[in-house]
Parts: C-alpha cells; structure tokens; sequence
C-alpha cells in the first residue's frame, strides 16, 4: 500500500493520468522558477536604470548608452520614446504647435506598443499555469473514476465485497485525485502570486512612460516656442 505500490499496481489509463499530471507539477515549478527570477531581476535593473534616469545627467548620453541595445524593459521603453521624439523633432521647430500634439501622440504610442511588447514576454507560460490550475483536478477525477469503474469490475467479477479485496483498487483511483490536486494547488497559486506581481511592474512602466513623456513634452514645447527677435 505504499505509493509506488499504488501505481505500479494502477490500471495503464490511471498510470498515465498520474504521469501526465507529475510532469504538469514539474513543469509548473519550473515556470515559477523562471518566472519569479526574471521578475526579481527586472525589477532590480529598474531600480539601477531609474537612478541614472532621474540624477539629472544627459538623456542623450544616457540613450547613447542605454537606447542601441537595450537589456531590460525600463530601459527598452526609454529607448522607444527616444527613438520617436528624435524622428519627430529631427524636422525643426518650424511646424509649431502641430508638432508638439503630434510628436506627444507618437511618442506615447511607441512606449505604450514597447510596453505591450515587454509585459507580454514576462507573461509567456503563464497561459500554462492558469490550465493546469483549472483543469489538473479534472484530469486527476477521471483517473479516479476510472481506477473506481476497474475496482466495481474486478468485485462483480470475484464476487466478494470484502474490504481488503477492494480497498487496494480504490486507493489507487484515489491516488490519481490526489497527484491532480498536487499540481492545480501550487499552479493556482503561483498564478495568482505571478499576476499580481506582474500587474504591479506594468503599473510601474506606464508611471515611468508618463513621467517620461511629460519631460520629452516640455522639451518639445520649448524647442517649438518662437524666440524673440532682437532689437534692431
């Protein structure tokens, strides 16, 4: 009655709801794994990124280091409203307040796509876990069942409803419920874990994306302002 007892013993369907369903658990783990890793690591570089961002040196100078390549979200989402204010303002101040709306929208349609972009590859796999989470407790129920449905044939068939003849089939259906909850709890779990945390980075990108797009607006304005003439 021990648990590899139990599934060495199990009906080939029941074994293979189990193995289905423990390398679901392995796979869950190793998404939480990466995932938690990856967000603990985003956060730091942004953390890193907003100090240089906010010391009051050159956004020129820091697009020239950041911008070309960037490695994290934070700085992908500068290097976007970069890239579109300067092609927006290469053409001079000559367009005046027309250039300032349309150069604002552009600009914050880019960071807004890079953000999309970002945020929807911290959240692959995650489709993963919200499955499993839903459907491992299903999938454990049939091999119960199943294993339930072999133990009432294998009665009928000996005639004898002794508690020791049949006990040892129900517990292996069982067995299946069991290792399908093992994998939708920590799946359900993690999701939730993983959600709210990824939400909470989203809300942080868009604060800087508004932060940053009102800088790149006053740096608009002032460059479209009409200078004064000098006195003749």
């Amino acid at each position: 009655m021990s648990l590899w007892g139990l599934f060495l013993q199990a009906d080939w369907v029941v074994k293979t709801v189990m193995v289905l369903l423990l390398l679901a658990s392995v796979v869950v783990w190793a998404i939480a794994f990466e995932k938690f890793t990856a967000l603990r690591k985003a956060r730091a570089e942004a953390d890193a990124f907003e100090d240089r961002f906010w010391s009051g040196g050159s956004l020129d100078e820091l697009f020239r280091r950041e911008g070309e390549a960037p490695a994290h979200p934070m700085a992908a989402v500068f290097s976007a409203g970069m890239r579109e204010w300067r092609r927006s303002t290469e053409a001079g101040a000559a367009a005046g307040a027309a250039m300032v709306a349309g150069t604002k929208e552009r600009v914050e349609r880019a960071m807004g796509v890079t953000i999309g972009r970002e945020m929807e590859r911290l959240e692959k796999r995650m489709t993963f876990l919200a499955n499993t989470g839903s459907a491992a407790p299903f999938v454990g129920l049939f091999g119960t069942v199943w294993g339930i449905m072999n133990s009432f044939t294998a009665i009928a068939g000996m005639q004898n409803t002794n508690l020791a003849v049949v006990a040892p089939g129900i517990a292996e259906a069982l067995f299946a419920t069991a290792i399908g909850l093992v994998a939708a709890i920590p799946a359900v779990l993690i999701y939730n874990m993983l959600g709210s945390s990824l939400a909470k980075y989203a809300g942080r990108l868009e604060a800087f994306s508004a932060e940053f797009g009102a800088i790149l607006a006053r740096q608009t304005e002032a460059a479209a302002a009409p200078r004064p003439r000098a006195a003749e």
